[in-house]
């Protein structure tokens, strides 16, 4: 059996460490916003390089706190528009309307899966308050065009980098020099999500923002903490929701091997790009190794078999998940779409297929994985 991604094997890379760091907090008596919080949150915000770091429940509530936090300030209002591509996990979109803004839906581009930048500028109107990108599939969603915009048209712009920790990217500055930077450190404010299967995931869910910007870092630990900044003394209406020390802890052990367990994705990545050869199946660009975090491996299957090589993977021990079947415009819960249109998004939902990826799959497996996909037909 190949497993799509063992949590299990995942946490024993690191179980030593892992069991000793839980093992503190629970010896230690603290469950909550303490030293490993703080730990954390200053090592995580070095690493991606930005000047805070907030924990928080999950990576939909980091999302969520961003925008409500932007509206506390005074920067955006309900009825605000924000542009977000229609190919991502809903819960970007779901942080967006949980605030009263109104998502823009823009296209894909087919052969990246990330916002078609070209199609960006035409959804710009007068309420248009933020751009935001998802670095879907560990994939570095962000152009200098896009940049250009929020300068442009003085825009915000949010990451959604739930999937992408450890991508850098090529960021041309002010003077047209170029600077290496680690999404979630381009934008204004950025949402990750440490949920167990991420590449830095914890025990549980878990999530954080990081920011450069010391008004919205405040507003966003005011709003997870009920609201709070002084004990009992309510600045906002807020809600609970905060990284526990447990999983600070964890993480903080994790996140001294993201690179290396990156590296390793990178390597299974490689060898799918060179060794996979069959007509039926299409690969998105190949990107720089350094920007692609390699959270999923998604490909396209053609003529109408992705179902069937989903199937085949599976009864031959092999598997995979579909990330994702329906699109956010054609979900329930978004009823006022469903008559939309958007033929490129629903292709990608109608062919995707991710292919496992991670830090404790061998080589040889992965080889085994190639070797089914080129003998399907």
């Amino acid at each position: 059996m190949i497993p799509f991604l063992s949590l299990k094997d995942v946490t024993a890379l690191h179980g030593a460490e892992i069991n000793e760091a839980v093992t503190r907090v629970v010896n230690g008596g603290w469950y909550l916003q303490g030293e490993e919080n703080k730990r954390f949150e200053a090592n995580y915000a070095n690493f991606i390089g930005a000047k805070h770091c907030i924990g928080c429940a999950n990576g939909l509530d980091a999302l969520i706190w961003i925008f409500r936090a932007y509206i506390e300030l005074g920067v955006m209002q309900p009825g605000d528009e924000v542009i977000v591509p229609a190919n991502t996990y809903i819960a970007t979109i779901l942080s967006i309307t949980e605030n009263g803004l109104k998502p823009v839906l823009v296209e894909p581009k087919l052969n990246t899966l990330e916002i078609d930048d070209d199609l960006i500028e035409a959804a710009i109107t007068p309420i248009t308050k933020a751009i935001c990108i998802v670095h879907l599939y560990g994939r570095n969603a962000y152009t200098d065009k896009i940049g250009d915009l929020c300068k442009k048209y003085g825009l915000k712009l949010i990451e959604d980098n739930a999937q992408a920790h450890g991508c850098l990217v090529k960021v041309r500055g002010e003077g047209l020099e170029v600077r290496e930077m680690m999404t979630g450190s381009i934008g204004d404010a950025a949402g990750h999500s440490f949920y167990p299967g991420k590449n830095l995931g914890a025990l549980g869910d878990g999530g954080a923002v990081t920011t450069s910007d010391d008004a919205l870092a405040e507003a966003v630990r005011t709003l997870a903490n009920y609201g709070s900044q002084k004990k009992y003394v309510f600045k906002y209406t807020g809600r609970n929701s905060r990284l526990d020390e447990i999983q600070a802890a964890v993480l903080d052990v994790k996140l001294k091997y993201l690179v290396e367990n990156n590296a390793h994705r990178k390597q299974v990545a490689n060898y799918y790009y060179d060794h996979i050869n069959n007509s039926l199946i299409t690969l998105p660009d190949r990107l720089p190794d350094e920007q692609n975090a390699y959270h999923l491996f998604p490909i396209l299957v053609g003529d109408g078999k992705r179902d069937a090589l989903h199937d085949y993977l599976e009864q031959n021990g092999v598997g995979t998940v579909i990330h994702y079947p329906i699109a956010p415009h054609k979900q329930e819960c978004y009823k006022e779409w469903n008559g939309m249109s958007l033929p490129i998004t629903e292709y990608i939902a109608d062919h995707e297929l991710s292919l496992p990826i991670g830090p404790s799959i061998t080589m040889d497996d992965v080889a085994i994985v190639v070797d089914l996909i080129n003998r399907f037909c």
